[in-house]
């Protein structure tokens, strides 16, 4: 058996044909050991194992099975198969109705692999048999005899009786073939099995068996021991309990009662959470399904998970409310400036929060341009009753189960983001912040503007349901808290539910005081620098200001001032430095040339060109009207990404234009053969809205007459066909917006006076206003002489 077979190579695998007589095919299986004198059916998928197979039933040749060590190789080579097989006759070979092969093979002779051959289309070796001598000794006999006695006390525990196999036993009298069907049909590791297959010496081979179906007697007596005590405790009320009565008395006899003290300790928390009557019912009937579910089902988790969310949540827990108006008004001041009005309506709302505890909770809603402090000022709030603050992101939100939760039929379910936050605030009375409400949205999943009506109206949010809670939670207790940028996008119903508070964007002085007040220290803070190391002189950072930022908030003015300290923290690193003084020429070499400078009196210089005030979600913003003639048929051209609404506005400034010619002094002008264009700057940027009426109509008298628009002067007003001027929305903005753009005078409809209190007294102060009844009060303010 020792004889040199040359090797095939590996690209051209030698026919089959060519295999010697003296190399066995080898068939690998998988957590399977074959014993001499076992049949056993094999099912065959691998293509080695399907041409070893084929070869084995075409040649009428033997075939070696040896397992393999880890079961889920695909391509075992030689080094991953034990060395220890047993040779086996294919009894038969055959195709199932679904197209699975399948090998039936009976167990002869163990061998012993010697080397493994490669370039075949299965697995070959060379091989020595292993013969087996079987002396009658006494001590093999009775070995033999003790084996034969415990296999049928084993055959006699089992649960379904198996008397083909003890007369199977009765009848063999060669110890080793004994030993084999013994651990043939022994409930043990395939890796056990494998040991016993090479164990030669028959003596040996007999005590390792009796060692491990001796332990395996034990278990089976165990568990019958088992069985019959469970069954005693039994009665026909708690036959449905049998499972949970055996699984506790398993865990008694081996000492593990980790699980049954983890289910008291859940029960006792769910007694000591405080929760109302229906969840307390819901909780104690989840943990009687949990007691009852083995560990190990898929079930038992998202029960688990059930019952700590329903612990963890603050059902009884208040934080004690303290609301000093005095302390809350130095909290505001503090932390804010400006925002008088703001400030002030936060207070009133205290103060009835505070006379009347017992009353709706108010649910403010900060509408204004981003950077002017709407979510500062819901924690100022928190931090003046002394509640925890939590925050709740709403922006792109399109799902309603992110609000209400998923139910606890899907895997992986969560409560909704409002049942979320209170567990991590603890307590059922934190100031809750609905950040970004107007960025909501609605998909197929549902509308979660819909679901937070039930959170915000205070008639029902005491018995909110989570979907994945099922069970009402109090809300009424929330001080809620919602931002925006605009309202429009806020469906009317909500809106109807909040007290809303607008805050307007900062003037420059505000900007200046509240980077002196507050951005300095932080961002010298953040770059890890002292003010000893570096000083920010209001020249600078009025220079910051007016020309490197110019918007409602003051996000920009931070990131600017944190660029301008970031340079100097190099400078102190690098060493070349040990203190700075920042002034204007200073932010002029670090961040450039500016930005930003006044264009009103530039883009006004010619005639033609009006300044308009517009209104954007971000704060308000100035706009310029272009306005010229060339030769044509009498078209109105209009661009710059113009909507619907400001095109009809143009529309019906032109033929005012033309209705007014003769008073005008235009009646020269052939309106018949010369086109009028009107161009918007910026025309990347849509533009929509009848507010630009004014600026369009004084943009063409200004052309047509020759007359500039004065440069300090910025407009908006909607106009009619009489020459009416109209009142429009967003005065405060656009009027912020006109002084950070460096104008003085500001020409509004009449019938927006009323919205003149609303614009900070700083920026009134600083303001020339003309109110407008008619076209004609707006070309004599306006147009120069």
């Amino acid at each position: 058996m020792r004889e040199t077979v040359p090797n095939p190579a590996p690209d051209s695998p030698a026919p089959v044909q060519q295999v010697p007589e003296d190399v066995l095919i080898i068939l690998p299986v998988r957590n399977t050991v074959v014993f001499p004198g076992a049949v056993i059916p094999l099912t065959i998928g691998r293509r080695i194992s399907l041409a070893a197979a084929e070869e084995a039933a075409r040649s009428g040749r033997r075939i070696g099975l040896i397992l393999q060590r880890d079961p889920s190789l695909e391509e075992p080579t030689g080094a991953d198969l034990y060395p220890v097989g047993t040779i086996a006759r294919v009894v038969r070979y055959f195709t199932a109705r679904d197209g699975t092969q399948h090998v039936v093979c009976q167990g002869e002779q163990r061998f012993r692999v010697l080397d493994h051959l490669k370039g075949l289309p299965f697995m070959a070796a060379r091989f020595d048999l292993v013969h087996e001598p079987a002396p009658h000794t006494a001590a093999l006999e009775a070995r033999a005899l003790i084996l034969k006695e415990r296999a049928l006390e084993a055959i006699a525990l089992l649960p379904q009786a198996m008397p083909e196999l003890a007369g199977v036993l009765q009848q063999i009298d060669n110890p080793g073939q004994l030993a084999d069907l013994v651990a043939g049909f022994l409930d043990i590791k395939p890796q056990q099995k494998q040991e016993v297959l090479e164990i030669f010496d028959v003596q040996r081979r007999l005590d390792r068996v009796l060692d491990l179906l001796g332990h395996q007697v034990e278990v089976m007596k165990l568990s019958r021991q088992v069985d019959e005590q469970t069954k005693e405790k039994l009665g026909d009320k708690q036959r449905e309990f049998y499972l949970r009565e055996q699984l506790r008395t398993i865990q008694n006899e081996l000492g593990d009662t980790g699980d049954v003290a983890e289910v008291d300790e859940l029960r006792a928390a769910i007694e000591k959470s405080g929760m109302p009557d229906e969840a307390l019912t819901q909780a104690r009937k989840e943990l009687k399904r949990l007691e009852r579910m083995p560990e190990a089902s898929g079930e038992h988790s998202m029960v688990r998970t059930y019952l700590d969310w329903l612990v963890a949540l603050p059902w009884a827990k208040l934080d004690t409310e303290s609301i000093d108006i005095a302390k809350a008004r130095q909290v505001l001041e503090d932390d804010h400036f400006g925002l008088t009005k703001v400030k002030q309506r936060i207070l009133e709302y205290l103060a009835v929060r505070k006379l009347n505890p017992e009353g709706r909770s108010p649910i403010l809603c900060f509408v204004g341009p981003p950077g002017v402090g709407k979510t500062s000022l819901g924690q100022s709030i928190a931090r003046a009753l002394g509640l925890k603050f939590v925050r709740g992101s709403l922006g792109g939100v399109h799902d309603e189960a992110e609000i209400r939760g998923h139910r606890r039929t899907y895997i992986g379910a969560l409560p909704g983001n409002v049942i979320q936050q209170l567990r991590k605030a603890g307590t059922r009375n934190p100031v809750f912040m609905l950040d970004e409400m107007d960025k909501l949205g609605a998909g197929f999943h549902g509308d979660p503007s819909s679901a937070l009506l039930e959170v915000l109206d205070p008639e029902q949010n005491s018995a909110f349901r989570d979907n994945y809670l099922a069970v009402p939670f109090d809300l009424s207790k929330v001080f809620f808290v919602a931002t925006a940028n605009q309202l429009d996008t806020i469906p009317g119903p909500l809106r109807d539910r909040l007290e809303i508070i607008e805050l307007p964007g900062y003037t420059q002085e505000e900007k200046l005081q509240i980077a002196r007040r507050y951005l300095v220290d932080r961002q010298r803070s953040a770059n890890g620098l002292t003010a000893e190391q570096v000083s920010v002189s209001d020249g600078a950072l009025a220079e910051i200001v007016a020309c490197y930022t110019r918007e409602a908030g003051v996000r920009s003015l931070e990131r600017k001032i944190g660029a301008v300290l970031r340079n100097v923290a190099v400078r102190i690193s690098e060493g070349t430095a040990t203190r700075v003084a920042l002034d204007e020429q200073a932010v002029q070499e670090i961040l450039g040339s500016r930005r930003y400078e006044s264009e009103v009196a530039l883009r006004t210089s010619t005639t033609g060109v009006a300044t308009g005030l517009a209104w954007t979600p971000v704060g308000g913003d100035i706009l310029f009207v272009e306005a010229t003639s060339m030769p044509g048929k009498g078209q109105l051209i209009l661009t710059g990404q113009l909507g619907e609404v400001m095109r009809e506005s143009a529309q019906a400034a032109f033929s005012l234009l033309k209705t007014r010619a003769e008073s005008l002094g235009l009646g020269g002008f052939d309106f018949a053969t010369r086109d009028l264009h009107v161009h918007l700057p910026a025309g990347a940027i849509p533009k929509d809205g009848p507010s630009a009426g004014v600026a369009l109509f004084l943009a063409l008298c200004s052309l047509l007459t020759n007359r500039k628009v004065r440069s300090a002067v910025a407009m908006t007003g909607e106009i009619s066909l009489r020459g009416l001027v109209l009142p429009v929305g967003g005065i405060k903005e656009k009027t912020l917006a006109a002084l950070r753009a460096g104008i003085h005078t500001v020409l509004l409809p009449a019938r927006n006076r009323k919205d003149l209190e609303e614009i900070p007294e700083s920026a009134r102060n600083q303001l020339r206003f003309i109110w407008l009844e008619t076209v004609d009060d707006a070309l004599g303010a306006a147009l120069e002489t």
